[in-house]
């Protein structure tokens, strides 16, 4: 698109001057985050919206828009109008949000009109005083490494050219920088929540739901998904209430992840309304939390397990399975059984959707609950997975627990658990050293059978029994911090395990 590229090489100087960040801007997992206020400024986020926008006009069709959402963070509406403002600035049509909304509607809506791609304002799971941006590509999920790798560049490039512009100004040339023209023509609104509730309501079976007479209560944890899993099941004539949803950027005083504890209050309504199950939802709606009737929380490791074994069994479709490298090992067993292939990557939704992309993927997910599936988008969804779930529910006429039992009672009981270890500077790299030596051949008086090392550390042991027991050591790539995950026959050996390891680590 010849004027887009024109206007962005008219006014490339200006930027590199208006778009001045003094916070190093790099892209983790899922996009970019930071603390409001600190390094999440309206600055850094002009910078990061400029930056797609470059790539966008280099690398994809600009004439088709960008699409910008955002979720219910503190100042995520002046946010998210910053970020379509100075993507306007460009040439590039921006629809902008008309409300706070899903990043997995945002998803949809890039897909379905085509669009060059989307941007996201929000932190997803942190706590509330963090927000962030996620880029949407134009196939509706995560962009790929490579193309995350391009929109760094492009970051690189404005700061650098920022750093030269103001030393020629220390150096007593001014720049003589034109003024940054404004074009709110370019800028439209636009409704996300409708279509995407139109969409997804023809992924599962309500005569089947409706029939089962099953009760629900979501728990959007005062996130973006408010309201849409509760309106999807009212409309089709299915019982279910709602808590925690209203907007409050406090989220309650909790971090809006679903896991525990930070469930306990969805635990507390199911209990007490007598519900067959409960649903909650990230501060971004795309992470999956669950509850049994008897307040039990389901684990997304056990979420994952039953969508595989109910439509690649049950319901016979076609496809392999992709998990990251942090997810059960009942899985695995559950794909040999249906004769599916498992692919194995690192963490982060990113490397699932790339092989989602490239594969026939009936379902891939990742251990902290974002599971996306080949009959809607290569993306998370946590009001599409608590839509399966429940239709699983109603076919099988069995409650989560019970779903988990018979898995458990066909493949062999699966316990997993995870530690979040807070160390000094250097420590985890000595823990990463210690755990990948050969001369380390027994933990916990067990053989170390074989080490594999696709994303961290990963050790199995062996136990003697047809479940082989393994412990996994991570480090954060931000943090001085060290995830320990293991999985074992039983809860106890599992928690004794993990208790072995952060003893270890914590002595190095």
């Amino acid at each position: 698109m010849t004027s887009c590229h024109g206007e962005n090489r008219q006014h490339h100087r200006a930027f590199r001057i208006y778009f001045t960040s003094v916070t190093p801007i790099k892209f983790g997992t899922d996009g970019w985050r930071g603390i409001i206020a600190d390094d999440f400024t309206f600055a850094n986020v002009r910078t990061v919206a400029y930056a797609i926008a470059r790539y966008i006009v280099r690398a994809e069709q600009p004439a088709q828009g960008l699409l910008v959402g955002f979720d219910n963070r503190f100042g995520a509406e002046g946010f998210a109008r910053a970020a379509a403002e100075t993507i306007a600035m460009t040439g590039i049509p921006v629809w902008l949000a008309a409300a706070p909304c899903p990043s997995p509607a945002l998803s949809l809506l890039v897909r379905q009109r085509a669009a060059a791609g989307g941007l996201m304002i929000t932190a997803s799971h942190n706590p509330p005083r963090w927000n962030g941006i996620k880029f949407k590509a134009s196939y509706g999920s995560s962009a790929l490494p490579s193309t995350v790798a391009q929109i760094e560049q492009e970051l690189a490039a404005i700061s650098n050219g920022a750093r030269h512009e103001n030393e020629n100004h220390e150096n007593g040339r001014t720049p003589g920088v034109p003024g940054l023209p404004a074009r709110p023509e370019q800028i439209h609104s636009l409704d996300v929540l409708a279509p995407y509730l139109d969409t997804i309501e023809k992924l599962v079976d309500w005569e089947k739901l409706r029939g089962a007479k099953l009760r629900f209560v979501v728990d959007p944890m005062h996130g973006s998904a408010r309201g849409v899993l509760l309106a999807l099941m009212r409309r089709h004539g299915v019982a279910c209430d709602e808590i925690r949803g209203t907007r409050d950027p406090l989220f309650g005083g909790v971090n809006p992840e679903p896991i525990e504890p930070h469930v306990a209050a969805l635990r507390d309504a199911v209990r007490a309304g007598n519900y067959d199950a409960g649903f909650a939802a990230d501060g971004d709606g795309d992470r999956i939390g669950a509850m049994d009737r008897d307040g039990t929380f389901i684990t997304p490791h056990q979420v994952f397990s039953i969508l595989l074994w109910h439509l690649a069994g049950t319901r016979e479709l076609t496809g392999d399975l992709a998990k990251t490298f942090s997810t059960t090992k009942l899985l695995d067993k559950i794909a040999a059984r249906f004769g599916r292939r498992v692919h194995e990557t690192p963490v982060g939704f990113k490397y699932i959707c790339e092989l989602m992309l490239e594969r026939d993927i009936l379902l891939g997910g990742e251990e902290s609950g974002g599971i996306g599936t080949k009959l809607y988008l290569p993306e998370r969804d946590a009001t599409v997975v608590a839509l399966l779930l429940a239709e699983v529910m109603a076919w099988h006429r069995k409650s989560l627990g019970e779903l988990v039992a018979q898995l458990h009672a066909e493949f062999g009981a699966h316990h997993y658990g995870r530690v979040d270890l807070e160390l000094r500077p250097g420590q985890k790299e000595l823990a990463l050293e210690y755990f990948s030596s050969p001369r380390l051949t027994r933990l916990m008086d067990q053989p170390i059978d074989r080490r594999e090392n696709l994303d961290g550390i990963k050790l199995y042991l062996s136990d003697g029994a047809d479940h082989t027991t393994w412990v996994m050591i991570r480090a954060s790539g931000t943090e001085h911090m060290l995830r320990i995950y293991s999985e074992t026959a039983h809860v106890q050996t599992t928690q004794k395990v993990l208790q072995h390891v952060v003893s270890l680590v914590q002595n190095l």
